[in-house]
């Protein structure tokens, strides 16, 4: 104890500090590169073109023409360093090159060198440099440390959005025959089959009933999960995660619930049985709007009148903020209902309305607190109130929990951090990354578990589900359940 009795000791980890810059600290990170196969499929070379510096120096033209924020973003910067400790990764790794500035340098100082004339005539003056062998290969090590999490922007007086230069790099790895893997065979699955894990029909109806009939077990009641009914009046798509593992799945049967006690006459497809689009994690504008389409055009052929999304963190920042201008409008959706809905949204209306009724006593053994998943946060709004992605939630929340504890107000609501998982960062061979990242938001955790003995952390997005079940475990906090919010709610419910 200290001597001023009225000083408590300082708490190890307690307070997020700078770390000491550790120069390559994750250089030797390198995610998987696409296969030829999987690139050739989305119409990219299959492996490094020969051309490749004089391609992507044109690609970027290109995209300083197509996306003029990006423009904006090379020239405006003037390393004040406000964004430095704002990223999750920069704090969990310390490696200098994972600060926003930093990792928007690697194309800024490219594009200083081939766009401006200060870099055509005086290149080391104003920090301009040439893309290449080993500036390639940050391209895509740093770029592949990027969750897109926009927390940087919140903070940067100019407003630099380090996401869309992410994007933009991707883009162009892409193009050149680098592109990642994991993100690049998702986006082929979803463009050959609908969904994320490449589910066929059969297997997706025979995972459908099977849920049904655990349903029936635990309630007593025939609560459907209907697939392509063309007599739906509801289109709800959710992402596939919900289909099969845990937590995401009793959030599945938890949205069921709801849309059966409401009386809802809703349906899944099997063209369209998957919410998440990585294309926007790619940055290839040509694929979201692609993937976008295959629900627009499935909420058609059913003929309904309402769209739905499922708990799905950029799904959700896709449908708001991008899909009318993709799909060209919703005309065919009922005029009070003219745009996809968050599930979040429709279930605070039927609470909010009498439509269902719920009971947190049914919680009584939990004590939750809540993670605002970045793309929900600081990419979307909810309902038709500002700030009704963070009220929402909360509001079915407590009235489905005795007890909902929130944590540090610098690490939630608009300042979220990010899970570690996200932007297409959800593979294994960037474990360490994923570890080192979800650092802040386990230390704001671990507070509220010491201080309210918090026993669930509730998410949203079905990356953040699955990126903190996986990695909470390496911070001590494994005693933590991770869960979605309308499992919660499902159970909360009175059928």
């Amino acid at each position: 104890m200290n001597a001023d009795k009225h000083t408590p000791d300082p708490v190890v980890g307690r307070y997020r500090v700078i770390p000491i810059l550790h120069e390559g600290a994750m250089a030797q990170t390198h995610t998987a590169n696409a296969t030829p196969a999987i690139q050739e499929a989305s119409g990219l070379p299959g492996k490094l073109v020969a051309d490749w510096h004089d391609r992507a120096i044109a690609r970027l033209g290109e995209l300083l023409k197509e996306r003029r924020g990006l423009q904006v973003f090379m020239d405006t910067c003037t390393k004040c360093g406000a964004c430095t400790d704002k990223c999750h990764y920069f704090l969990g790794t310390a490696d200098p090159k994972n600060m926003p500035v930093a990792r928007q340098d690697l194309i800024r100082s490219v594009y200083r060198r081939h766009f401006t004339l200060a870099g055509k005539l005086f290149p080391k003056l104003v920090g301009a440099r040439d893309l290449d062998k080993p500036m390639l290969e940050d391209w895509y090590r740093y770029f592949h440390q990027c969750s897109e999490c926009r927390r940087c922007t919140v903070f940067c007086p100019k407003g630099i959005d380090t996401s869309e230069v992410t994007m933009a790099g991707r883009e162009i790895l892409a193009a050149i025959g680098l592109g990642q893997q994991y993100s690049q065979e998702i986006i082929g699955k979803v463009n050959s089959v609908g969904n994320n894990l490449g589910m066929k029909k059969p297997a997706l109806a025979n995972v459908l009933e099977s849920l049904e009939e655990d349903i029936l077990d635990e309630t007593g009641l025939a609560i459907r999960l209907p697939l392509d009914d063309a007599t739906a009046d509801m289109l709800v798509v959710t992402p596939s995660a919900d289909f099969f593992a845990e937590p995401h799945v009793d959030g599945l049967i938890g949205m069921a619930k709801v849309l059966h006690a409401a009386g809802i006459h809703w349906t899944l497809s099997s063209e369209a049985s998957e919410a998440a689009n990585f294309a926007l994690f790619t940055g290839q504008h040509d694929q979201m709007q692609a993937i976008a389409l295959r629900i627009s055009t499935a909420a058609q052929s059913l003929g309904v009148s309402r769209i739905v999304m499922g708990e799905c963190g950029h799904a959700w920042r896709v449908a708001y903020s991008f899909m009318d201008t993709l799909v060209g409008g919703f005309d065919y959706l009922d005029p009070e209902h003219p745009r996809p809905e968050h599930i979040c949204e429709l279930s605070h209306e039927l609470l909010q309305s009498g439509l269902i009724t719920l009971d947190p006593s049914r919680n009584a053994d939990k004590v939750v607190t809540f993670h605002d998943s970045c793309n929900v946060a600081r990419g979307a709004g909810m309902g038709n109130i500002k700030g009704g992605q963070f009220t929402i939630p909360r509001a079915l929340l407590r009235a489905s929990v005795p007890q909902l504890v929130e944590m540090s107000s610098d690490t939630t609501h608009q300042k979220t951090f990010c899970c570690g998982g996200g932007g297409g960062l959800l593979t294994d061979d960037l474990m360490e990354v994923r570890v080192k990242g979800a650092l802040p938001r386990a230390q704001a955790l671990q507070a509220v578990v010491s201080s309210d003995k918090v026993t669930h952390l509730v998410a949203i997005c079905a990356i953040c589900k699955t990126q903190l079940s996986q990695v909470l475990p390496q911070h001590d906090l494994a005693d933590v359940q991770v869960t979605s919010l309308h499992h919660l709610v499902g159970d909360a419910l009175v059928l």
